[in-house]
């Protein structure tokens, strides 16, 4: 059976990380009897030859021995994984695109590392200080970035707001401390039949001082920002493009509606 142009690549590369510890197809055997013999199972372990049909793209490894060549070759499974073409930081935004018939339980902090959890609710008391903006603003003072925690999304598409703490501008909808997704490209305004507010579009707007996360209307180059009801605020009047920018339409919201109970960490 002949390789694939695409099987040759990756199987070079998994050359490369042999050759860079000169280790000969053996020694790798070698290594992976002693490793199946550990864990007691001849999965892990690779006969020379099958290296070479792997590194020569007659061959996908199983499993097992990407496990055991991770592990020889001192890499991450995932990093193997990709020079297989399999797309594991795509992982989180393929089951997103997945329609599922039933109501479930997302993953919580439980099922993350240890580091991954501390950076998550380090993110979350940061936030609270934080007035409504970009989450790539607030980001750029922070010495770590928590950008990959918020999901795996088209940057060329879609880029993260923060509603702050104070900000009743659409509450009940909106909540104070409320994560929006922005579709960047969705930038025009409009005229729409929207059957009840929920239903109404939302959109985030760059003010000269301040950014606003609001329904609107625009009346030439009159920009109105509507508030809720219950949100107490008075209606903005801009000029727009002038004094305001489109950032993008809300496509998307995450947010707490019950007080989180501390001793439940």
């Amino acid at each position: 059976m002949s390789a694939s142009s695409s099987s040759l690549e990756f199987g070079k590369r998994l050359r490369a990380e042999r050759e860079f510890l000169r280790l000969s197809l053996r020694q790798v055997q070698d290594l992976s009897r002693t490793l199946a013999e550990q864990r007691k199972n001849s999965e892990f372990y690779l006969a020379h030859s099958t290296l070479a049909d792997i590194e020569n793209g007659k061959q996908t490894p199983s499993i097992y021995k990407l496990y055991s060549l991770s592990v020889i070759y001192r890499r991450q499974y995932q990093r193997l994984a990709t020079y297989f073409d399999v797309p594991v930081d795509e992982a989180e935004k393929d089951h997103s695109a997945l329609e599922f018939p039933q109501t479930y339980l997302k993953r919580g902090l439980s099922d993350l590392d240890d580091r991954t959890t501390a950076l998550l609710l380090e993110m979350r008391e940061k936030l609270r200080f934080e007035p409504t903006n970009l989450a790539s603003k607030i980001f750029e003072k922070w010495k770590e970035k928590p950008a990959g925690l918020l999901g795996q999304v088209d940057p060329r598409t879609f880029v993260y707001g923060y509603v702050g703490n104070e900000d009743y501008t659409l509450y009940p909808y909106i909540r104070p401390g409320s994560l929006v997704l922005i579709n960047s490209r969705k930038r025009k305004i409009e005229p729409m039949d929207w059957l009840n507010e929920f239903e109404r579009p939302i959109f985030f707007f760059e003010l000269r001082d301040r950014y606003v996360c609001s329904w609107c209307e625009l009346h030439g180059n009159q920009l109105i920002l509507v508030p809720t009801a219950q949100s107490r605020k008075h209606t903005i009047h801009v000029r727009y493009p002038g004094d305001a920018t489109i950032v993008g339409r809300v496509a998307g919201v995450s947010m707490i509606f019950a007080e989180v109970d501390e001793n439940s960490r």
